[in-house]
């Protein structure tokens, strides 16, 4: 079969690759649709970040080349010996996160993680084996194209939720990529009465806008971000969310951010940045960071999308083929802001 594959830094090639051998918690998954991820963009651009390539990843004992993918639903289309719950022709949303499963789910993906389709082949391939585990029903009836996007879904629902943020409080987003606007989607559906969200791109406002947000702030044609935040916030915003993942944008999240509320870091950093810990005491603001989900808030997040409470599929911008992965999927991304969500449409074998 073809698959997106992963062999270097600017090295990604779509080309033949054999199906692993079914383990017996696994299922072979028919896979529909997958969604290209700004980690798979880093990966592409100054990788390896988070694919093992001199030593096999421990939790997965895998190592580039990988198939990626770690966005993607499908159909169940086999099931091993020792799989339960789950049968021929289910449904399925995935949940890239390999994890130890020896701590308490609220912590469990810090005692380390892997993932999907960046530690062990992913679902940029007609067919991918997941364990069982690592499975979420769906409705039959359910799109399987938006279920694609239930991944970056459950991101921004367990960054709110670090937030604690509550009903009627101001919310902030830098950033308004996917994992941005969907914050702005989860915010609102959490009851965040003023939603303002900040980015250099007017194109990429406007999606914000249409998930969610209640104002917007062009950074590149403002003096003064920090002011113009003021001027919508005058108290300060209860959480900011820094999905931008440089210092300016770091430092403004901490600037407009109220005492006692809290920033949430959601970027992965490729680089590491600065943190004026006298600023931050004197704002009296307290910062939180993010990676990946629970399991518990990837079953909430399957709940809240399956029933209409958040809406992903504004999001999706692009549908292709696996065979212009590149052309017309992560070059894009790179270069095009109209373009938020590209899926890859593995149905279509051409």
């Amino acid at each position: 079969m073809k698959a997106a594959v992963w062999h270097g830094a600017k090295d990604i090639r779509i080309e033949e690759v054999d199906l692993k051998p079914l383990a017996s918690d696994e299922v072979t998954i028919k896979v529909a649709y997958a969604g290209i991820c700004g980690s798979d963009l880093h990966e592409y651009q100054e990788g390896p970040v988070l694919i093992p390539t001199t030593f096999p990843d421990p939790l997965t004992n895998e190592a580039a080349p990988i198939v990626l993918g770690h966005e993607f639903s499908g159909v169940v289309e086999a099931v091993g010996p020792d799989v339960y719950d789950f049968q021929v022709g289910d449904h399925v949303a995935v949940n890239p996160a390999i994890t130890k499963r020896e701590s308490s789910d609220d912590v469990d993906v810090y005692d380390g993680y892997s993932f999907i389709g960046l530690s062990k082949d992913g679902g940029l391939a007609p067919y991918a084996n997941v364990s069982f585990q690592n499975l979420y029903h769906l409705p039959q009836t359910f799109s399987l194209k938006s279920a694609a996007v239930m991944e970056p879904a459950a991101v921004a629902v367990q960054a709110v939720k670090e937030a604690d943020l509550a009903f009627g409080q101001t919310v902030v987003i830098f950033g308004a990529g996917p994992i941005g606007v969907l914050l702005a989607e989860v915010a609102r559906a959490a009851g965040a009465s003023r939603i303002v969200v900040v980015d250099l791109a007017e194109v990429r406002l406007q999606k914000a806008l249409e998930m969610g947000a209640t104002d917007t702030v062009n950074a590149s044609q403002v003096v003064d971000v920090e002011q113009k935040i003021a001027q919508i916030l005058p108290d300060g915003a209860d959480a900011s969310f820094e999905v931008a993942g440089v210092q300016e944008t770091f430092d403004q999240a901490v600037a407009v951010t109220k005492p006692r509320g809290f920033v949430v870091v959601v970027s992965i950093f490729s680089q590491p940045i600065r943190l004026d810990i006298r600023k931050l005491m004197n704002a009296g603001v307290r910062i939180a960071t993010s990676i990946a989900y629970s399991r518990q808030t990837f079953q909430q997040t399957v709940d809240l999308v399956t029933n209409g409470q958040l809406k992903v599929e504004p999001l999706i911008t692009s549908e292709i083929r696996l065979a212009d992965f590149l052309k017309k999927g992560l070059l894009p991304l790179i270069d095009n802001p109209s373009e938020e969500k590209i899926l890859v449409n593995l149905t279509k074998s051409k």
